[in-house]
């Protein structure tokens, strides 16, 4: 479900004064939207062809810092300009904000006017194109969790994010009295998404107080990983609009769930009309490519781990006896599983890959994920025996990395990573992997002084 509004419907718009902002935006390393708010009118004269950015974009931290030692961007190279080329299908009304519709570019070298091959949207559609070339397509969703909290987004900075209160006070999984507390906002922003042209299913409490789920509709991969950084961006403006703050950090609180983005994932041929993973005589209906495929992101698990959970904090979400995964094996309808196979013995039978946090990019996700499964297709990787049973428990199944330290080192010594998005590629987001925990490892954290200070 592609964006809600042609180019020629938006020249409309803007000449009845029914918009008058569009908002030109790039993805950045952290799944966010960077960009520039444009007069309508000049957008739709000049600016719809292109547009600039500085590259340091697609060199920075959460905290927007100028982190040396990159090979693409520096201070030593100028810091120059990217081309930003608005993806014209993307083109979307933004109901819940006035007058106003948005637009997605994609990121492009300002002298070679090619696509940045470490640009994330760059990335999936790399790993897309592979796919198209073997007849095959990707379907794909997300299950978007969020912490809703009473506090605005201002209240919350200013105290220092110390003493915040969930709307929610009890675990609300599936609890329709709790959840309508919070409808003032999740109503909004389904109506806001949906409005959009994000084809939402549905809104539902989590396993804690004050979390809530976002559900969208199976799509093409690229579409979908378009509308994931729209919701989570269109989720914060509503909340912020709404006087609420919410939440996608992976673990925002010791005794709290974490925030998880499962992804459901399927191959398709290229016209989507036929299931590939399905086979009725399959074992659970799994055709021999879906069982390659899944033995493709088994073995390269702990390869893709950095970019299902890319930060510090992401790592404190895998805990046992949290529905969070500590292994990466396989098992049918096992939520302890960090790959759980879904809808068997029918068309819509796919894995759930259960390791990702909210915090995650979903272009990067999403890539790493496509080319795991491929490289279990092109090598003809077998499918180890099903996993039964409490996954936390077994001391001898596979691990999911539990620290940014092993992800990364994963990441950085991956022949396959290497080979399905270049070297160059790869070393970019092991310098992002390496920032983060230089800057953790010389930050003095709450926890440290408040255990220390009087008894150390």
């Amino acid at each position: 479900m592609p964006g809600n509004l042609s180019f020629k419907e938006l020249e409309n718009a803007v000449a009845s004064g029914e918009i008058d902002t569009v908002v030109a935006v790039q993805v950045d390393m952290q799944g966010r939207l960077m960009g520039k708010r444009f007069h309508a009118d000049n957008f739709v004269k000049h600016a719809f062809k292109e547009t600039h950015s500085c590259n340091y974009l697609l060199a920075t931290d959460l905290e927007m810092e100028t982190v040396s030692g990159y090979a693409s961007a520096s201070w030593e190279r100028g810091y120059g300009d990217y081309t930003m080329t608005p993806d014209m299908t993307t083109l979307r009304r933004t109901p819940w904000l006035e007058k106003t519709a948005y637009v997605l570019c994609d990121v492009m070298d300002h002298h070679t006017h090619e696509e940045v091959p470490h640009a994330p949207r760059a990335l999936l559609k790399k790993q897309v194109a592979r796919l198209k070339d073997m007849g095959m397509m990707a379907y794909m969703a997300p299950e978007l969790e969020l912490f809703l909290f009473d506090q605005s987004f201002e209240e919350a900075q200013a105290g220092g994010y110390r003493s915040l209160t969930t709307i929610g006070k009890y675990n609300q999984d599936y609890a329709v009295f709790q959840t309508t507390k919070e409808e003032e906002v999740m109503r909004s922003i389904r109506n806001g998404l949906y409005g959009a042209g994000i084809a939402i299913e549905c809104t539902k409490g989590e396993a804690c107080a004050g979390q809530e789920e976002i559900n969208v509709r199976y799509s093409d991969a690229l579409d979908i990983a378009d509308s994931h950084v729209f919701i989570k961006n269109g989720s914060k403006e509503i909340a912020w609009a709404k006087g609420k703050a919410l939440t996608f950090l992976a673990k925002w609180h010791t005794q709290s769930a974490g925030n998880s983005c499962h992804i459901h994932q399927s191959l398709w041929s290229d016209d989507g009309k036929t299931a590939l993973f399905y086979d009725p005589d399959g074992p659970y209906g799994m055709s021999e490519l879906m069982q390659h495929y899944l033995a493709g992101l088994l073995h390269n698990a702990g390869a893709i781990t950095w970019f299902l959970a890319p930060y510090i904090n992401s790592y404190k979400r895998f805990a046992e006896g949290t529905f969070a995964p500590t292994r990466a094996i396989w098992s049918t309808d096992n939520r302890t599983a960090g790959f759980r196979l879904c809808g068997e013995s029918s068309k819509a039978v796919r894995v759930e890959c259960r390791i990702g946090g909210a915090d995650l990019n979903p272009y990067l996700a999403m890539s790493a994920l496509l080319a795991a499964g491929l490289d279990g297709i092109e090598n003809k990787r077998s499918l180890e025996d099903e996993f039964k049973g409490d996954a936390y428990m077994s001391e001898k199944a596979r691990s999911v990395p539990r620290t940014l330290r092993s992800a990364m080192r994963a990441l950085d010594e991956s022949d396959m990573l290497r080979a399905a998005f270049g070297d160059a590629v790869i070393d970019h987001y092991v310098r992002a992997a390496e920032w983060e925990q230089e800057e953790y490892d010389r930050k003095v954290t709450d926890w440290e002084v408040a255990r220390g200070f009087e008894r150390a």
